[in-house]
């Protein structure tokens, strides 16, 4: 059974930086499109970044466009998300998913299988 876990999450002030991972375990990422998610308190959970399986160029959302930047290495079966010029208002759980998403799909929820538990991004003003 695949099963995904995050780290790197914690408390950063307005313009800080933060690192996140996604470690995937019982099984290869490799053929598998992975994402970020994001849920703030009192919101639904929104898509961040994703990279396809068959490509190595993730794809971003508006809101965090410029400023995070997603990467993969299926050698070690691991994503990270790095986190830039922080804000109040990305505040929220981040979680890593795994799944087969096509190109129109990368940004749903409902294009992936497998989810981690989620890491707290506070980010204070």
């Amino acid at each position: 059974q695949v099963q995904l876990e995050e780290s790197g999450g914690g408390l950063v002030q307005t313009g800080g930086s933060l690192r996140l991972s996604c470690a995937v375990s019982g099984g290869s990422a490799r053929g598998y499109g992975m994402a970020w998610f994001r849920q703030a308190p009192g919101k639904e959970r929104e898509f961040v970044a994703a990279i396809k399986a068959s490509s190595g160029y993730p794809a971003y959302s508006g809101s965090v466009k410029g400023r995070f930047t997603f990467s993969r290495d299926n050698a070690k079966n691991t994503g990270l998300l790095q986190m830039a010029s922080l804000k109040p208002e990305d505040t929220a759980v981040y979680y890593c998913a795994l799944g087969r998403p096509i190109s129109s799909s990368m940004a749903s929820q409902a294009a992936y299988t497998y989810w981690g538990q989620g890491t707290q991004v506070t980010v204070s003003s």
